[in-house]
């Protein structure tokens, strides 16, 4: 007996307020029909309808199981929708937030990947540092990083991301020496304005963690120029590795405080809860999955 089409009879049956109408509706016969009803209760054990030969009403267990059977229904048929949507081939626009840094350093490099591999689908990529609206700005996706505060967003948590203390030697000869990350306290510290990177810092080393306040002259939202006062001297510089690798393997910028670990700053890919996800945006998940799934952010 196949219980799935029995269930469909019977609810058919059940709303259409006959056996011979729901037979109409399914294409089959009312004997087929009739018979499929009876294999139901003959497997449950329990009348669900009394029949006479002119009308057809629920019993109380035919009530309730109808009830169930109804929904059970509904969940097989999203869950066919989702899949043939799944095998559908991903088209169109997606739209995508993600900070600057990352946005330029890690995904950009990658997108061609991605777009090589589904040619209907387009990119539309933002960077920016503030905190976007997902749904008011009609983004597909957003990336963030750090805490996320509570939302009704899906949040899949992507690889971690090294930060690196760094300065120019024309800064270190000139300035008090930093031998432990509470000497940052008088230093002049390059402040990136976007999170609470901007009033303290962070670090793991002997002591355990240990959080100073900092100040400085100059702030901005942007790495790149947090990158370039820098390298000429401005004062200590806090960003991710991939953001300075080049100016470390150089020279043009040393790492301080080797024994001293700015703890990882998490990546989340967000997007809204909908309950049919569409093939452009699960593929790309899928692929945003596969590429930051490791830490793509340390040296």
């Amino acid at each position: 007996m196949d219980k799935f089409a029995c269930m469909k009879v019977f609810v058919k049956a059940v709303e259409t307020g006959s056996i011979s109408s729901a037979a109409n509706e399914l294409d089959i016969s009312s004997q087929s029909a009739g018979q499929q009803i009876r294999a139901l209760e003959d497997g449950l054990g329990i009348k669900l309808l009394n029949r006479t030969t002119r009308r057809q009403s629920l019993t109380d267990s035919g009530q309730l199981f109808y009830e169930r059977a109804k929904n059970i229904l509904a969940e097989m048929e999203a869950a066919e929708a989702l899949m043939a949507e799944a095998r559908a081939e991903p088209r169109g626009r997606l739209r995508i937030s993600a900070p600057i840094t990352f946005g330029s350093r890690g995904l950009a490099p990658v997108i061609p990947d991605y777009l090589r591999q589904h040619p209907e689908v387009s990119i539309d990529l933002s960077l920016t540092n503030r905190t976007v609206d997902l749904v008011e700005e009609g983004f597909d996706v957003v990336f963030r990083t750090g805490e996320l505060p509570d939302s009704s967003l899906i949040a899949r948590r992507l690889s971690s991301y090294r930060l690196v203390l760094c300065a120019a030697s024309s800064y270190i000869e000139h300035a008090e020496p930093i031998r432990t990350p509470m000497d940052l306290a008088v230093h002049e510290c390059l402040i990136f304005s976007h999170t609470n990177l901007r009033t303290q810092w962070s670090f793991v080393g002997p002591e355990g963690l240990v959080t100073v306040p900092i100040s400085g002259r100059f702030s901005t939202n942007s790495g790149e120029a947090l990158r370039s006062a820098a390298v000429a001297g401005m004062g200590i510089l806090l960003q991710p590795y991939e953001l300075i690798s080049d100016e470390i393997k150089t020279g043009h910028l040393i790492r301080l405080l080797p024994d001293y670990e700015p703890p990882p700053r998490t990546l989340h890919a967000l997007y809204a809860s909908d309950r049919q996800m569409p093939p452009k945006l699960r593929s790309f998940l899928d692929f945003a999955l596969r590429e930051f799934n490791i830490p793509v952010w340390e040296g």
